[in-house]
């Protein structure tokens, strides 16, 4: 086994010049700041997949998963992603519709992390249907060919299922169909936290609805969300 220092293995952060606070702030509300921190993040060619996120879901007694997704959409209403409904992250939005987001970038300047909790739901079988047939094809072939998350007996099983669907679409003007099982999720938020260095963080939240909020710690925002600075 390689030796590798990882006690020792830290990043230097900055004297503060880059520290984030709530004057840094560009939106009252989370998806405007979001927006803004993510626009940087794609100019920076630090950044290889800056729409990049770690999806964290949960079976219904607990029992947590996490892997790495694609942000395709982001509005008011959520955060967007696609993926098989069938798969081990699908099974367990159906069974406990919570799941938890993480954006991390890093670049040389600075650290930037948003967190993101809230409601799961699907999207209509119209919007699945539009950015499915937005993919390459190729990618179409893959999605419709394979049972993310169940076994098979070797890497070869799935490429000749690959190719038996590449044959069955395989004019120009074949459309290949959105298979039942695959599709589109939105994360409706009540939480997002934005942490950037080591300043504390600032976090958006939608408050309960009898709960007071304590004007000396709690600022009221836009569109039905408060604000707090957490220590880090």
């Amino acid at each position: 086994m390689a030796h590798i220092d990882l006690v020792g293995m830290r990043k230097v952060y900055s004297d503060g010049q880059t520290f984030f606070d709530v004057e840094d702030l560009v939106a009252r509300e989370p998806f405007g700041q979001f927006g803004a921190w993510l626009k940087e993040t794609c100019a920076s060619p630090e950044i290889a997949e800056p729409n990049a996120m770690s999806l964290a879901t949960s079976t219904a007694d607990g029992r947590p998963s996490v892997r790495m997704v694609l942000l395709k959409g982001y509005d008011k209403k959520g955060f967007r992603f696609f993926t098989n409904k069938e798969s081990r992250k699908g099974r367990e939005l159906d069974n406990n519709p919570h799941a938890a987001l993480l954006f991390y970038w890093a670049t040389k300047a600075w650290s930037r992390q948003v967190r993101i909790e809230g409601r799961v739901e699907k999207l209509s079988e119209d919007m699945s249907d539009e950015y499915f047939h937005a993919r390459p094809k190729s990618s179409q072939i893959a999605a419709s060919a394979s049972n993310q998350s169940n076994v098979i007996a070797n890497r070869e099983t799935l490429r000749q299922k690959f190719k038996e669907v590449e044959d069955k679409y395989s004019s120009e003007m074949d459309v290949v169909p959105l298979p039942s099982f695959w599709g589109g999720y939105v994360v409706k938020p009540d939480m997002v936290k934005f942490w950037q260095d080591q300043a504390p963080r600032l976090v958006f939240r939608r408050p309960e609805p009898d709960e007071k909020i304590n004007p000396d710690a709690t600022s009221v925002m836009d569109d039905g969300w408060v604000l707090e600075i957490v220590q880090p």
